[in-house]
């Protein structure tokens, strides 16, 4: 491992850097660290799923509402909530099982993200895809592990002007998504692990299609 390797991987494993020479005893330590991390993130999506349990069926529900009135969904985050972002409109478009539905990821058209960018900035990307398409029976997901995100806080202020169902996903303490008063839902993972509030962010998402789902396939859903 070069010095560089090490050093990038060394807040996930420090114990690498301790000069193990028992190759036992590092497996050991690779062993614990990852049970360890398990079981936070189990600890972790139980507390969410504890704290949020309503919220989640009533958000759930009313997304079932907008959907069945043939509303879509917008999904957007940045680097490592937008893949995030992707998964779960793809979860909602493609399910393995149910009723598929009309979901987007705002930052998957690479096009348009750096078309974006480059002619009205960076703050904008979301933003503009919402006046473009949306209407006020869709709903807007936006995915944060701060919370404080200039170009999310900016695409949900347009969306809840245009009547869409705001919903955030926030971590640590929550950061403006927290408090902004044109967030529908705010849920929040309470934890400073990038990697654990993700994970429960997936967890969240995956919460919110099963409630969808259930309702959607209620006898006259489509009626």
């Amino acid at each position: 491992m070069t010095t560089h390797d090490s050093e990038s991987t060394s807040f996930l494993y420090p114990f690498i850097d301790s000069e193990e020479t028992d190759a036992k005893s590092l497996l050991d330590d690779l062993a614990a660290s990852a049970r360890g991390k398990a079981a936070e993130s189990a600890r972790l999506q139980r507390a969410s799923l504890d704290e949020y349990g309503e919220p989640l069926t009533a958000a759930g529900i009313e997304m079932a509402d907008r959907f069945r009135r043939g509303g879509r969904l917008y999904t957007f985050g940045n680097g490592g909530s937008s893949t995030d972002a992707a998964t779960l409109a793809t979860l909602f478009s493609r399910p393995a099982r149910g009723r598929p539905v009309a979901a987007w990821s705002l930052a998957a058209d690479q096009a348009v993200v750096t078309a974006l960018a480059n002619d009205v900035g960076f703050d904008l990307i979301f933003k503009r895809q919402i006046i473009a398409h949306a209407r006020d029976r869709d709903v807007a997901i936006a995915l944060s592990t701060s919370g404080n995100s200039d170009d999310l806080m900016t695409a949900l202020t347009e969306a809840k002007s245009r009547g869409l169902l705001t919903i955030g996903f926030a971590g640590h303490e929550g950061g403006r998504m927290a408090v902004a008063d044109y967030l529908d839902f705010c849920f929040t993972v309470h934890s400073q692990s990038i990697h654990r509030i993700q994970e429960s962010h997936a967890m969240l998402g995956y919460r919110l299609w099963s409630v969808a789902q259930e309702h959607l396939a209620r006898p006259g859903a489509y009626a």
